[in-house]
C-alpha cells in the first residue's frame, strides 16, 4: 500500500468514525454504557490517546529505534481513561481533531519505504487502518444512541 492509499483508507475510516457520533447531544455522548462503562466521549478520548502514542512512536520507528513498552496495555488504557474522563467533551473533541490532523501531517512526511513495505512503522499503523475507527464506529452504531440524549439501548 502506498502513501496515498494509506491516507485514503485512514481518511475513509476516520470519516466513518466521526459520522458515527455526529449529531448526538452532549448528554448522549457522555452517558456511560456504550462499551462497558465507556461513553462515546470516552471512546473518542481513547482513539485520541492511541493516535497520540502513534505520533510519539513513529519518529522513533522511522529512525530504526525501538519504542518503550507500556508495562501492560490494559493498565495504560485504564490510566489514560481515568485521566481523560476529567476533560470536558468540547476539549476531548478538539484534542481528537487536532491529534488526528497532526498524525496525517506527519504521515505525509514519512519516507515512502516505511509505508509500502512491512516495517515497524507500517505495523504500528495497522491499528489505524481498519481499527480503531471501524471497531468503535460499529460499536457506537450498535448502541443506537438517540440524538435527543434519551437513555441508551442496551
Amino acid at each position: 500500500m502506498n502513501r496515498q492509499q494509506l491516507l485514503t483508507r485512514i481518511d475513509r475510516r476516520w470519516s466513518e468514525f466521526v459520522q458515527s457520533y455526529a449529531g448526538l447531544t452532549e448528554n448522549a455522548m457522555t452517558q456511560p454504557g456504550v462499551i462497558g462503562e465507556w461513553s462515546v466521549k470516552d471512546i473518542i478520548a481513547h482513539v485520541t490517546t492511541w493516535e497520540e502514542e502513534t505520533l510519539k512512536a513513529l519518529p522513533v520507528l522511522v529512525e530504526g529505534r525501538r519504542t518503550p513498552l507500556y508495562g501492560g496495555v490494559d493498565r495504560f488504557n485504564a490510566q489514560q481513561a481515568t485521566l481523560k474522563s476529567k476533560s470536558p467533551l468540547n476539549e476531548v473533541l478538539l484534542q481528537n481533531g487536532d491529534t488526528h490532523q497532526r498524525l496525517i501531517a506527519f504521515l505525509k512526511t514519512v519516507p515512502e519505504i516505511h509505508l509500502n513495505t512491512e516495517t515497524r512503522v507500517r505495523r504500528r499503523l495497522r491499528p489505524a487502518t481498519p481499527c480503531p475507527f471501524g471497531i468503535w464506529r460499529s460499536r457506537i452504531a450498535r448502541t443506537k444512541v438517540p440524538s435527543d440524549g434519551a437513555e441508551l439501548a442496551g
